[in-house]
């Protein structure tokens, strides 16, 4: 399943393999997947959202890792549609080989990809945004990480079950 609009309806219906193939498709974090996928029907796209939120906190890092490898890094050619548009914004040949460095000086020092929720954002504040947060502790950034992630995954869901 792609990040095709299906209702909350639909998501609700899908057999539990096809629910969880919808959720990695927003994270591939497998335990958040089966987490989210189990705790159906959900009554409103908020309950999903909130239930998709308590299954990110309740993921180890291990298992963020893994969401993390789902997602491209800011200013790389984007490898599934929702990345591509989240990312619509970055262009221009200098922001983006920016962007790339920034990329290595951060998972220099943070040991994982620069993970920012970059729907509406232009590539310019996107670097900004890298720049500034190169100045956190490790400790930070994780929780800063997380937060962002929790982002996209709402922006996915909330895309995923808005009506078709």
């Amino acid at each position: 399943m792609t990040s095709e609009a299906i209702g909350l309806a639909g998501f609700n219906a899908l057999p539990a393999p096809a629910a969880e193939a919808a959720l990695l498709s927003c994270c591939s974090a497998p335990r958040w997947a089966r987490a989210v996928a189990a705790a159906r029907p959900y009554a409103t796209a908020e309950s999903l959202l909130d239930a998709a939120d308590a299954a990110l906190a309740a993921l180890d890092d291990a298992e963020i890792d893994e969401a993390l490898a789902g997602h491209p890094r800011i200013g790389e050619r984007p490898t599934s549609a929702a990345s591509a548009r989240e990312q619509s914004g970055v262009s221009g040949a200098e922001v983006t080989a920016e962007l790339i460095a920034g990329n290595r000086a951060y998972e220099a020092k943070f040991g994982h990809i620069y993970l920012v929720c970059a729907a509406g954002r232009s590539g310019e504040e996107l670097l900004a945004v890298l720049r500034a947060r190169l100045d956190n502790d490790p400790s930070t950034e994780r929780q800063v990480m997380r937060t962002e992630l929790a982002k996209i995954n709402r922006l996915r869901l909330a895309r995923t079950v808005a009506d078709a």
